[in-house]
C-alpha cells in the first residue's frame, strides 16, 4: 500500500440506533432488561453444570463452555451501547474500536467453531452410542474446546490485521453502535477491495462453509433417529437436542452470513440484523436450552432451592 500524508484518525463517532431521545430511553430498558437476564442465567447454567453431579456428560461440559462465550460475548458491545444512549456524542478511541472489533470476531467465531464441536459430540452419541464415552473423553474435549478458541484467535487476528494498515485520514462516522469490520472498512482513504475479498473469504465463506455443513449433518441424524423411532423416550430426547442445536445453527449462523457474506455496502436492514447478532442472539441460547432440557431445568431448580432460596433438602 502506498503510503501519504494524512491526518491520523485517533477516535470514530458512532450514530447509535436513534437520534431521538424517546426511542434512546426505550432501546436503554429493553437492552438492559436483556443483558441483565443473559449475564445470570448463563453463570446459573455454568454454576448447574460444575456443581451437579449428574451432569458430567460431554454434552453438559460444551454447553457450559458456550454459556460462558455468551457472557463474553454479549458484554463485548452491550456495556458500551447502554452508556452511550445517556451520551450526546458516542465516542470510541482507535485502540477500543480495534479491540472491540478483535474480541467480536474471536468469541464470535469461537462460538462458531464451538457449535460445530456439538454437531460431532451428537453424532458420536446417536450413531456411536457404544463408544460414545470412549470417543467423547473430557481430554479429548477440552481437546475440541481449545481448538475452537484457537480458530477464534487466528480467525480475529486476520481481521484486526487488514484493519490496521488501513489509512483513515477521515471521516470517522460510524453508521453503527458499535465497531465491526465491514463499517469501519467503508471510511478508509484507501482501496479496499483486496480486504474485503479476505475478510468475506475469511468471516462470510467461514460461515456459509459451517451452516451448510451443520445443517446436513443435523438433517442425517435426525433421519437416523427417525429410523430407530421405535426405541421410545432417549430417541424423543436426542430429537429434541438436535432441533434445539438446529435452532441455535440458524440463529447464530444466519446473521453472521448476511453481515459478511456480500460486499461491505450499506442497507437498510444492517442495524436491525447487528442487533439480533450481538444482543438477541446471546438472550435465546440460554432460553433454547434450558427450556428444551428437562434434566438442566430439573439441576437449576435444586442449585436455586439450595444456595440461593437455602431451602433444605
Amino acid at each position: 500500500m502506498e503510503t501519504a500524508n494524512y491526518t491520523r484518525v485517533t477516535e470514530f463517532v458512532l450514530t447509535g440506533l436513534s437520534q431521538a431521545r424517546e426511542v434512546q430511553l426505550v432501546l436503554f430498558v429493553i437492552f438492559l432488561s436483556f443483558y441483565l437476564f443473559i449475564i445470570p442465567v448463563n453463570i446459573l447454567i455454568i454454576c448447574t453444570i460444575r456443581l451437579d453431579p449428574h451432569l458430567t456428560s460431554p454434552m453438559y461440559f460444551l454447553l457450559a463452555n458456550l454459556a460462558f462465550l455468551d457472557i463474553w460475548y454479549s458484554s463485548i458491545t452491550a456495556p458500551k451501547m447502554l452508556v452511550d444512549f445517556f451520551v450526546e456524542r458516542k465516542v470510541i478511541s482507535f485502540g477500543g474500536c480495534i479491540a472491540q472489533l478483535f474480541f467480536l470476531h474471536f468469541v464470535g467465531a469461537s462460538e462458531m467453531f464451538l457449535l460445530t464441536v456439538m454437531a460431532f459430540d451428537r453424532y458420536a452419541a446417536i450413531c456411536r452410542p457404544l463408544h460414545y464415552a470412549t470417543i467423547m473423553n473430557r481430554r479429548l474435549c477440552c481437546i475440541l474446546v481449545a481448538f475452537s478458541w484457537l480458530g477464534g484467535f487466528i480467525h480475529s487476528t486476520i481481521q484486526v490485521a487488514l484493519i490496521v494498515r488501513l489509512p483513515f485520514c477521515g471521516p470517522n462516522e460510524l453508521d453503527s453502535y458499535f465497531c465491526d469490520i465491514t463499517q469501519v472498512v467503508r471510511i478508509a482513504c484507501a482501496n479496499t477491495f483486496p480486504e474485503e475479498l479476505v475478510m468475506i473469504f475469511s468471516s462470510g465463506l467461514i460461515s456459509v462453509v459451517c451452516f451448510i455443513a451443520l445443517l446436513m449433518s443435523y438433517a442425517f441424524l435426525l433421519v437416523m433417529l427417525k429410523k430407530h423411532s421405535g426405541s421410545g423416550e432417549s430417541t424423543s430426547r436426542a430429537m429434541s437436542t438436535c432441533y434445539s442445536h438446529i435452532t441455535i445453527v440458524v440463529l447464530m449462523f444466519g446473521p453472521s452470513i448476511y453481515i459478511y457474506a456480500r460486499p461491505f455496502d450499506s442497507f437498510s436492514l444492517d442495524k436491525v440484523v447487528s442487533v439480533f447478532h450481538t444482543v438477541i442472539f446471546p438472550l435465546l441460547n440460554p432460553i433454547i436450552y434450558t427450556l428444551r432440557n428437562k434434566e438442566v431445568k430439573m439441576a437449576m431448580r435444586k442449585l436455586v432451592d439450595r444456595y440461593i432460596l437455602c431451602k433444605e433438602k
